[in-house]
């Protein structure tokens, strides 16, 4: 039996190796962004997935090859089974990322943050606290941006992605916030048309993506769901509760996808990178066909939630 997406069905073409998993622990966060393409929030929950569903699935990810997984929300730090987690990965040799707003860190996750292998990424808005407020809908500008500078007191590696949500937005300006503080990496994103980000009545499309979904990379839900990219959410390949990742990954189903959005970007003109991902490296606006890979090793992923 094959344990990588290195596979063709009779019915789809070759799909690319396995690199990159996002794991959407949680769909609970303390905020309440305007764009949030995951519409989560505080009244958001933990879904149906267990730690040891979790646990399972990271085994999974692990026997594929894959190099890294990264625990997304919501906010990964409400998960109680966070810190297990990670331990967890690491001890299967992935590297692991968590993406966090960084409104509050309990103290006994600073430690499984400094752990070698483990890396952080945030998202910022604006120097002011006032502009900041208006997209996060909660008054955490401070206590983020304390705990920035707490995760370079601590050696943590961390990067950080300013979105442009608002018309006149101080993104320069929050950037080089973030740079006077030392942080790792800083990149740029623009608003993407998912979840809250989405305009009413309008659904989501390809055009807010970069074109490499699925390429190399996968995004399981709180409920188990897959989809090619966290951006992806109305394409579902399979569910991790009901199927195993390895029978998902060589599924007809998945062949299918990977043929549909391959055939879908085709068309477009590969762009100059961007910038737009703090995630990786330098990669894409959405809407056109990035050059490298969709992973935080490579050079496409969403830097925001």
């Amino acid at each position: 039996m094959t344990t990588s997406l290195e596979s063709a069905t009779p019915t789809g073409p070759t799909v690319p190796p396995l690199r990159f998993v996002w794991l959407e622990i949680t769909g609970k966060c303390q905020l309440a962004c305007t764009h949030c393409y995951a519409d989560s929030g505080p009244d958001g929950t933990h879904g149906t997935m267990t730690t040891d569903d979790w646990r399972r699935v990271i085994d999974d990810v692990a026997h594929t090859g894959a190099g890294m997984v990264q625990f997304i929300g919501g906010e990964p730090v409400l998960h109680p089974g966070l810190g297990e987690l990670i331990e967890h990965a690491l001890n299967q040799r992935l590297e692991v990322e968590v993406f966090t707003n960084l409104v509050h860190v309990p103290p006994g996750l600073w430690e499984v943050f400094k752990r070698p292998g483990v890396r952080l990424a945030t998202s910022w808005y604006s120097d002011n606290p006032d502009e900041h407020e208006q997209i996060t809908q909660r008054p955490t500008h401070a206590r983020t941006l304390a705990n920035i500078a707490e995760a370079k007191r601590r050696e943590i590696p961390l990067r950080a992605g300013v979105i442009g949500v608002l018309e006149s937005q101080r993104s320069d300006q929050a950037s080089r916030t973030l740079l006077d503080l030392g942080v790792d990496e800083v990149r740029y994103d623009d608003l993407r048309g998912v979840g809250r980000g989405a305009v009413a009545e309008v659904e989501p499309d390809t055009s807010v993506l970069c074109g490499r979904c699925a390429h190399g990379n996968l995004a399981i839900s709180p409920t188990g769901e897959v989809w090619p990219c966290v951006f992806t959410r109305w394409m579902p390949i399979g569910n991790v509760r009901e199927q195993s990742l390895n029978d998902i990954l060589n599924s007809d189903r998945m062949a299918t996808v990977v043929g549909e959005l391959r055939k879908e970007f085709t068309h477009r003109a590969v762009c100059v990178p961007n910038m737009c991902d703090p995630q990786c490296g330098p990669s894409c606006s959405p809407a056109c066909q990035p050059k490298g890979d969709c992973t935080p090793a490579g050079n496409c992923a969403p830097n925001y939630r």
